[in-house]
């Protein structure tokens, strides 16, 4: 046990402080925890002030004869505040930068938001005191009392608005009635509705042999003990959803509370809409898109036991959850799971903190496992439980690799093949509907000059510039843009324009294709705001569109019962990524897209066009054949020493001076070279893939050692090294940032 705590006081949603240390008394040193409530002497008059503890240390920065020691315990039992900043502080220790910074991820609402209240008329007296009163009064001077009081002998309880717009009676007449003692006016909270059309839709299914099994297997485990994370490795289809609902059900039959993390907020709808089909209004959502006030009011729903269930992607993590039971995390290999903002967290290494702390369940799901996760299944870190059949009479697709480059030799010069073409046409016909995907926005990726190969690039990034149909060039970065050039601003020449179509102008080429079919495209340009996903995905989900394009949103997770043909365009764009995940991310993507095809009693078709046709991903992805994919891959990252083999940290060093942060990272680098002890492979410093963005330089130093803790005593004294740098006159302005297993190239 240590002998100091790190102490934040008076903490408020909308203000975060600093911690304070103060020493721990001998009668507390057994009992403190971390997240616990305490009463601490504060400031020149020693008040007595709130606080929580959110770290325990041996030592201390201050000598002891300055600091004061903590009065009392307030509760022992751990708040939910309390809990929250412990989380903060164990953020801060993993992933680097400062305790605020933690804080304001784990806090969910950051300001507290003015309430919305209804007020009811509740009756008091009895009908026939009623009755009475009525009688006793001048129709002519006392009507409107009349009214209320002849409404209140039909109903015990009245909206206030209905009695002030319906029944036109005043605020004075509801004041005197109430101090009659006939009526009580009762303020009550509205809670803001961030999804509608809540309520009980439909009964649960049954699951068949296999769920049931998974579904045992985990809770025996559960009952002996064994809290071990559980991988449920399910093909598409397989009816992973259903064993999820199973699980919470009984969770909630303990009186324990569930949080279900999705990918992408594109998903909440049809997964909110089924969850609200078993469990009703008890069920809620939490994510960016929701304004200040439903944010707020899931946040004190959750906080207040209101809640059971809530849903949304890795920010629904910290939902303030007082018996959290179980932790399900879908699509677990999606990379939007890990944050790109201080503190870079993985939710996966969050929720299993979670899940170790309040003795919860971790449930992982997906068709393609990250390497990570099927990699611990491996090493028994955690339980893997599999569903190699789809739910109920649905088969898998098959599944075509097309050659574009023969495409092309046989002067097809269109971005659908043969074949996929033959195929959209008979599904238009027989009333079926298509899904097409590419994984690029916009008309065209970049625009580029055929006579010298200048390409346009943003003045403030370094990357190339987007064309969209408003005849602009736009950064997806960092917002700027341009007219397009009508000759080369490096040779003049008249052959400059656009390389490679993306979603919006394959939406256009389509129209042309097939002008009789209804269309819809799903991407980042059409979904600005929250309702453009429901509404989107609603209007293919009734069967307004035959095809639906779009980026790779469009194959994650959801489930179109009349899709039978799913295209993948430029399936093989993410292969040449220079990033070791990219034979991994491909592989997933169109297994994926695969399984969006055929999900009901209709036979689907896949159609994956390529110019690397032979690349073992997409040959497996083909064949839904995962296992083989792991061994293959998994393979070149032990020969290369890549995560999940090893483990990697990025240090990311930010400057406006091009020279400042280079300088920094060369300078960090000799210190971690010089560490004692164990000290982990130094990699550069070098220039980000990315080398300037919106004016800014970006500097990556990488560090690999197979233990974490190497490398996390390493991000402590970068840190410290880096604190001192800033405290000398003249020192250079560079920030630095942590990614512990990046997910993306730096």
């Amino acid at each position: 046990m240590g002998r100091y705590a790190q102490i934040i006081i008076d903490i408020a949603l909308e203000k975060l402080d600093r911690p304070f240390t103060y020493m721990i008394p001998q009668e507390l040193s057994d009992t403190l925890e971390e997240g616990m409530e305490v009463t601490i002497p504060f400031g020149k008059g020693n008040t007595l002030r709130k606080g929580y503890v959110v770290a325990i240390t041996d030592s201390a920065s201050l000598p002891e004869d300055k600091l004061k020691y903590i009065d009392s315990v307030m509760d022992k039992s751990v708040s939910i505040e309390g809990r929250t900043l412990a989380l903060a502080a164990w953020m801060k220790k993993n992933y680097g930068g400062t305790l605020i910074t933690a804080m304001k991820t784990v806090l969910p609402v950051k300001k507290k938001v003015k309430e919305q209240n209804y007020r009811n008329i509740l009756r008091l007296a009895d009908p026939e005191r009623l009755k009475a009163e009525i009688g006793a009064l001048n129709p002519l001077r006392f009507a409107s009392r009349i009214r209320l009081y002849n409404a209140l002998l039909s109903a015990d309880e009245l909206p206030e608005e209905m009695v002030k717009d319906k029944l036109n009676v005043s605020a004075s007449v509801l004041k005197t009635a109430e101090k009659d003692g006939l009526i009580k006016v009762e303020t009550l909270r509205r809670y803001r509705a961030p999804v509608a059309g809540s309520g009980r839709y439909s009964s649960k299914t049954d699951l068949n042999e296999e769920q049931q099994a998974v579904v045992e297997e985990i809770m025996r485990a559960r009952e002996a003990g064994d809290l071990r994370p559980a991988l449920l490795h399910g093909v598409t289809g397989s009816g992973k959803t259903e064993v999820y609902l199973e699980l919470i059900e009984r969770m909630i039959a303990e009186g324990r509370q569930a949080i279900v993390l999705i990918p992408e907020i594109s998903l909440t709808f049809q997964t909110l809409m089924r969850f609200y089909a078993r469990f009703g209004e008890r069920v809620s959502v939490m994510h960016s898109k929701l304004s200040d006030g439903e944010r707020y009011d899931q946040y004190e729903r959750a906080k207040n036991g209101e809640l059971d269930i809530i849903i949304g992607p890795r920010s629904a993590l910290f939902t303030p959850f007082e018996r959290l039971g179980i932790i399900i995390i879908d699509e677990e290999h999606e990379g939007s799971y890990k944050s790109e903002k201080m503190p870079k967290y993985h939710a996966r290494e969050v929720a299993a903190y979670l899940a170790e702390r309040e003795n919860a369940l971790l449930i992982l799901g997906s068709a393609t496992p990250s390497l990570e996760s099927y990699h611990r299944t491996q090493e028994d870190e955690y339980r893997l439980f599999c569903l190699r059949s789809r739910f109920g009479n649905a088969v898998l697709p098959k599944v075509y690799i097309e050659d574009m480059r023969e495409e092309l030799k046989s002067g097809n010069k269109s971005f659908l093949s043969r074949r996929l073409s033959e195929l959209l046409t008979e599904r238009i016909v027989k009333g079926e509907q298509s899904m097409l995907f590419i994984n690029r926005r916009g008309v065209a990726g970049f625009i580029s000059c055929r006579s010298c190969g200048y390409v346009v690039n943003c003045p403030h990034c370094s990357v190339s510039l987007t064309e969209h149909l408003d005849g602009f060039l736009h950064c997806h970065y960092c917002g700027h843009k341009e007219e397009k050039p009508k000759i080369c601003p490096e040779c003049g020449s008249k052959y400059i324009g656009s390389f490679r179509a993306g979603t919006e102008k394959m939406e256009k080429e389509l129209e042309k294709l097939y002008p009789s079919a209804k269309i819809l495209r799903m991407d980042a340009d059409t979904t600005k705001n929250k309702e453009d996903y429901d509404r989107i995905l609603s209007q293919f989900a009734d069967g307004e569109a035959d095809i639906l394009i779009g980026t790779q949103m469009i194959v994650k997770g959801h489930d179109f019962p009349n899709v039978t043909l799913v295209g993948a365009l430029a399936a093989d764009m993410s292969l040449n990524l220079s990033d070791y995940h990219s034979a991994e991310r491909t592989f997933q993507l169109l297994a994926q897209a695969a399984g969006r095809a055929g999900r009901a009693e209709k036979p689907g078709e896949v159609v994956i066009q390529t110019y690397q046709p032979e690349h073992f991903a997409l040959q497996l992805a083909a064949k839904h054949d995962y296992e083989s994919f792991y061994e293959q891959e998994i393979g070149y990252r032990e020969l290369a020493d890549f995560p999940p083999i090893c483990h990697m940290m990025t240090l990311q060093f930010y400057s406006k001076d091009e020279k400042a942060g280079p300088e920094r990272a060369r300078y960090i680098a000799e210190e971690i070279k010089k560490m004692p002890g164990d000290k982990p492979e130094v990699i550069g410093p070098a220039e980000a893939l990315i080398g300037r963005l919106k004016d800014v330089y970006r500097t990556g130093l990488y560090l690999r050692h197979k233990d974490m803790d190497v490398l996390q005593r390493a991000k402590d004294l970068a840190e410290e090294t880096e604190r001192i740098l800033c405290m000398r006159a003249g020192a250079a302005d560079v920030m630095l940032q942590f990614d512990p297993d990046p997910v993306n190239s730096f």
